[in-house]
């Protein structure tokens, strides 16, 4: 069929060559581990491999690479963690974690804290967004506006 595919049908294609025998479940659990674990964990920890039953696409075993003082904290949360992927997933995907005695392969830069806005840009912030009528886009949009503010600049190039 020649023209235009839907999205949905290419990126299985595209992503499972790139993940391999990992499978499209691990793409997505290695992109969301963060809002799954929270900041924090996902600082120190990292999934490693997500191994099925044979013939079986749930009740997986999770492998994550931890160190230290970590991998015992994961051990005690190991049962939040496993409802929290479950939940992520929509079914029981993964049964139980096994730890690996190794540092996570990608290590994630702090997130730099937004600066104080002036008095200025908050009150610019403020008349901007004030003709909106629904006061939930209202706050909404203060709030995106903020944060485009609040950003950290980068420095100046040099010459």
């Amino acid at each position: 069929m020649n023209g235009p595919r839907r999205i949905g049908q290419t990126v299985p294609e595209v992503a499972g060559k790139a993940l391999g025998k990992r499978g499209l479940a691990f793409g997505s659990l290695i992109n969301d581990w963060p809002s799954i674990v929270g900041h924090q964990l996902s600082l120190r920890t990292a999934p490693d491999k997500l191994s099925f039953p044979r013939g079986k696409r749930e009740d997986a075993v999770l492998h994550i690479r931890a160190m230290g003082a970590i991998a015992l904290e994961l051990q005690h949360l190991e049962p939040q963690i496993v409802e929290r992927i479950n939940s992520f997933f929509g079914y029981r995907a993964v049964a139980k974690i096994k730890l690996i005695h190794a540092a996570p392969l990608t290590v994630q830069k702090p997130v730099a804290r937004p600066r104080d806005l002036t008095m200025d840009e908050e009150l610019s912030v403020m008349t901007t967004a004030a003709t909106v009528e629904d006061e939930e886009l209202r706050a909404t949009l203060e709030r995106f506006g903020r944060s485009l503010l609040a950003r950290p600049r980068p420095a100046p190039r040099r010459r």
